[in-house]
This record gives C-alpha cells, sequence and structure tokens, in this order.
C-alpha cells in the first residue's frame, strides 16, 4: 500500500439536551454538533506485516484500550480480512477535553482501513461499526453538521450552521463523559451562573451538562462568567461534557488578547486554540 495521512478533527457541541436515562445507564441526549476542521489528530497510514500502533503522546494508552486498536480489531472482525498496516497518531486535541478527540481518531481509522481495503464494509456497516465503539463515533463519519440522537449515534445531518469564529480554553485537568452524566440527576444550578440559551448568528448555543460539571468544577463556571462580560465574546458554553469552554467571538475580535488574559487573569497553563467551526460548503 501507499503511505497516507488523515486528519481527525475534532468537535463542538453547540447544543446539549439530556432527555432520560436508559435502562442500558446511558442518557437519551439531542444535540446539535459541528466540526473544527483546522484543530485534528492526525492519522498515518503505513503498510506493515501485521497491525501495530503508536501515538506520540505518552499519557495515552497503546495498548488494546486505545480506540484506534479497538477500532481496528472491530473492523478486522467485521470485514474478515487482517489490518496489515501500522496507524501512528499524532495528537493535537486534547483528550478528556469535550472536543471528542478519542471518538475522531477511532472514526478516521475505519475511514482509513476502508480505504486500504476498497470499501470492503460499505457506509450502512461502517456506521454501525462506529455506533458500537462510542457514542459520538458515528457523527465523524459524516461530512458536515448533525443533530445526534438515541445516546449520540443516531446520526441526522443537517446543514452546517454559519461558521463562527471560536476560542477555545481548556485548564490542565480533564473530564471522563461518564463522570458528568453520573451528577445529571442530583446537581444543582450555581447561583449567579448563566445556563440559559444563547442566541448568537441565528445559532441556539445550551448545554444541560453545565450544572453538573459547573458544580464540581467550580473554575469552569467562573470561566464561563469571565468570558461573558469581556467585550470580545458574544457567547461561551462548555462543550459536550468538558472540561473546555469555546467562546464564539465577535467579528474582528482579537482571540490572542483574550488568550493572553485568561492566561493573565485566571490560569497560566490554560490550553488555548483559536479558529472557525466548519461552515457551509462555497
Amino acid at each position: 500500500m501507499t503511505p497516507f495521512t488523515l486528519d481527525a478533527p475534532a468537535k463542538l457541541n453547540l447544543s446539549l439536551r439530556v432527555l432520560a436515562r436508559r435502562d442500558d445507564g446511558f442518557h437519551d441526549i439531542d444535540t446539535v454538533m459541528v466540526k473544527l476542521p483546522l484543530l485534528a489528530d492526525r492519522l498515518h497510514f503505513t503498510s506493515a506485516a501485521a497491525f501495530a500502533f503508536s501515538c506520540d503522546d505518552p499519557s495515552l494508552p497503546d495498548n488494546e484500550s486505545n480506540l484506534v486498536v479497538k477500532a481496528a480489531r472491530a473492523y478486522e472482525a467485521a470485514a474478515g480480512i487482517p489490518c496489515n498496516c501500522h496507524i501512528s497518531l499524532e495528537k493535537f486535541i486534547p483528550h478528556s477535553a469535550g472536543l471528542g478527540g478519542g471518538s475522531s481518531d477511532a472514526a478516521t481509522t475505519l475511514l482509513g482501513l476502508e480505504r486500504i481495503h476498497e470499501g470492503a464494509l460499505g457506509p450502512q456497516k461502517l456506521a454501525a461499526l462506529a455506533a458500537e465503539l462510542g457514542s459520538d463515533v458515528a457523527f465523524f463519519l459524516t461530512p458536515a453538521a448533525a443533530r445526534c440522537s438515541g445516546r449520540g449515534e443516531k446520526i441526522e445531518p443537517i446543514p452546517s450552521p454559519p461558521a463562527l469564529p471560536v476560542l477555545l480554553l481548556k485548564p490542565a485537568f480533564g473530564i471522563a463523559s461518564a463522570e458528568a452524566y453520573a451528577h445529571w440527576h442530583s446537581a444543582g444550578p450555581i447561583p449567579g451562573i448563566r445556563y440559559a440559551p444563547q442566541e448568537t448568528r441565528s445559532v441556539t448555543l445550551v448545554n444541560d451538562l453545565e450544572i453538573p460539571v459547573f458544580q464540581k468544577y467550580r473554575f469552569l463556571a467562573e470561566l464561563k462568567q469571565w468570558l461573558l462580560i469581556r467585550k470580545e465574546v458574544a457567547a461561551a458554553l462548555l462543550s459536550g461534557s468538558g472540561s473546555t469552554l469555546f467562546a464564539v467571538l465577535h467579528p474582528g475580535a482579537d482571540a490572542q488578547s483574550l488568550a493572553a488574559a485568561a492566561r493573565l487573569e485566571l490560569d497560566p497553563g490554560i490550553w488555548t486554540w483559536s479558529g472557525a467551526t466548519q461552515g457551509p460548503p462555497a
């Protein structure tokens, strides 16, 4: 095979409604997700005698517990084909951040293996495989925005909202999705924190997981309130289960100055990224 590289983009949840707890322990949700095409991990596929995986981030497992490896093993089982390739993962998306990095890596693994094996499974079987791997994985097989329901695996592609200029901010700690959902029933709002839906550029931003996440991680609540009073910011929201918050910026706002102010006033070690969500095709 000829070596090739695929990008695995991050995502933002523009809206996330938690509807009910399911019998299987997951929650039914209704969420709208968009991609961040310029914030992406990179997966390099090269030929090998047998499947192998490596990652440049030593904090992530490189064994059977990694979603890339799980995706490859699932593909081998479903297609009945050994995946004789080496996948090397370059990480740029922070993990446990609400940005879907692991899910995107898994989906991109499936797409890469499908390319190598010339469409052995086909779109429907690939989507079913993705849904088994994780709640967000199937979303990353779609080319654009989507409304996702069930536990997140039911995908309805939708027209992409307008491209939104955003600044992402993530403290050093991460949050596991299971942790956020586990406290959804018992958590209550913090007085003075804005949880109400926000309207900006024909997009409604809201996240029901802010209540349980902010109750345990007060810094994130403070970060959201800090963003909302800045002149550069039109709206601010937690993405997924966190721990990343994103600010939608006013036209012409200086994202780098805002990021510098956050490091100076709130957390000198905070991770930041600025860019735009994927908009409609030109």
